[in-house]
């Protein structure tokens, strides 16, 4: 059944990315119980397409470097603190996937042995064959850089066909969507143009990262219930980033 279903999708191996700030639901801080089993659910969904999936999750949610900002903290503190809570996220959604019968393992860039596994990308691959959802926290696990570099460098390093990358709105438009009413979706760009426009979806060193590493990149709204199944049979709408 799941050769079947890897041989009628493009992808067999994604990374979805998905902020802190998208585990809160409707709420001002933290994590929404519902929002994080609606989520879990939505990848359970791409696996039993065939799909191997790996998460990435920032802290948003519960810590930001700019949170700080003037209180004399340096920027390594304060991302080391930005990894922490990634951290939180990825123990959270771990007990979510399990609740709900489906195996994962929560990793972590920065070693915290007894908390969760120490992340290799050996042992990524291992859990990704075994159809385990691999969660993945602390970023690249060294400060100045953000969880979608993070997201980038695992996608390469696991061997991914393709990074989704969960946002508030369906792809890369041309303005903020939600500030410009004039604005329109690309349903296709090359990284070269996304860095050149500068368009803020990710960070220029996750595109870089990207382009360098030939992986492309699926930008789509995470607010649909779904979505990540929707999105790799081509139901939904979003927007490919490729070379």
């Amino acid at each position: 059944m799941k050769e079947k279903a890897m041989a009628a999708l493009p992808y067999k191996r994604v990374l979805v990315k998905l902020s802190g700030e998208a585990l809160m639901g409707t709420e001002p801080f933290g994590i929404d119980r519902a929002t994080v089993r609606r989520i879990a659910e939505d990848v359970i969904a791409a696996v039993k397409l065939g799909v191997e999936v790996a998460v990435v999750v920032g802290g948003g949610n519960i810590f930001r470097g700019s949170q700080i900002a003037g209180m004399g903290l340096s920027r390594p503190a304060a991302d080391s603190m930005g990894m922490l809570a990634t951290v939180m996220n990825v123990i959270a959604l771990e007990a979510q996937f399990t609740s709900l019968g489906q195996p994962a393992r929560a990793m972590s860039g920065v070693a915290m042995p007894s908390v969760v596994e120490t992340y290799t990308r050996q042992q990524g691959m291992e859990h990704l064959s075994k159809d385990r959802v691999v969660l993945l926290a602390g970023g690249t696990g060294n400060p100045f850089f953000t969880t979608d570099t993070g997201a980038a460098l695992r996608a390469a390093e696991l061997e991914c066909d393709v990074l989704m990358k969960a946002t508030q709105v369906d792809g890369i438009y041309t303005a903020d969507p939600k500030k410009d009413p004039t604005a329109t979706r690309f349903d296709r760009i090359s990284h070269d143009e996304v860095i050149r426009r500068d368009l803020k979806v990710m960070d220029t060193a996750a595109f870089a990262l990207a382009r360098e590493a030939s992986l492309p990149i699926i930008v789509f709204s995470i607010h649909q219930a779904g979505s990540i199944a929707s999105v790799l049979r081509g139901e939904a709408s979003c927007t490919l980033v490729t070379a």
